[in-house]
């Protein structure tokens, strides 16, 4: 059975990515910073050494074996700046890098990012001024990771639209081209590149055609 870590799986689009995965037969994974969340492994991914922690306790759980796959699900979209650079960005690309030091095979990764690095333009309108540039930032080292570690692991974004706005948060009205996409069909093209074997380096928009809008 192949296994998955997938960092914020107990809630909202990490639910529905680890209940698809689970259904497709994967062994999931999950983390969250909240102790009352249900998660596999409480994990605070602002603090420094957090990200490493998580690797090593997702490690423990499978038995000294490294997952097959990451899903950097993770995000914060207020805070203060480092925090939010360090569960957006950091964290991803330090458990990225542990991934990519695996010796059983060619693993993945998938990088939750927003439709918004696709048009500039933030959906969020009281997120973290950091939220976007995070994401942005999380969106080249995408295909920049994809390029180095070739020979370990394949690396892919899933980019959301307006699926559902944040807890607390307010989404700007936006046009699609197909109507709003559903938590599912986020999930979706998750479960697609995990499995998608010579894809990699590829970000694919879910946000019902909304970026083509805004270009």
């Amino acid at each position: 059975m192949k296994s998955a870590l997938v960092t914020g799986g107990t809630a909202r689009l990490g639910r529905a990515i680890s209940d698809r995965l689970r259904a497709d037969g994967w062994l999931v994974v999950t983390s969250s910073h909240r102790a009352d969340a249900g998660a596999d492994i409480v994990a605070d991914l602002a603090a420094p050494i957090s990200a490493a922690k998580l690797f090593s306790d997702a490690l423990r759980i499978l038995g000294g074996v490294p997952p097959d796959a990451l899903v950097n699900n993770a995000g914060l979209f207020v805070g203060e700046d480092r925090a939010v650079e360090s569960v957006n960005l950091e964290a991803p690309k330090k458990l990225t890098m542990l991934m990519a030091g695996r010796e059983n095979g060619r693993g993945v990764v998938v990088n939750i990012l927003d439709a918004a690095v696709l048009s500039q333009q933030s959906q969020v309108s009281n997120a973290s001024p950091r939220y976007m540039t995070t994401k942005r930032a999380l969106y080249d080292f995408t295909a920049k990771s994809a390029a180095l570690f070739a020979d370990t692991l394949r690396v892919n974004a899933v980019a959301p639209g307006p699926v559902f706005a944040p807890e607390g948060m307010h989404e700007k009205a936006a046009a699609t081209l197909l109507g709003r996409p559903s938590a599912a069909d986020v999930a979706d093209a998750v479960a697609f590149l995990l499995s998608a074997e010579s894809t990699t380096g590829c970000t694919i928009p879910v946000d019902g055609g909304q970026h083509l809008l805004e270009a």
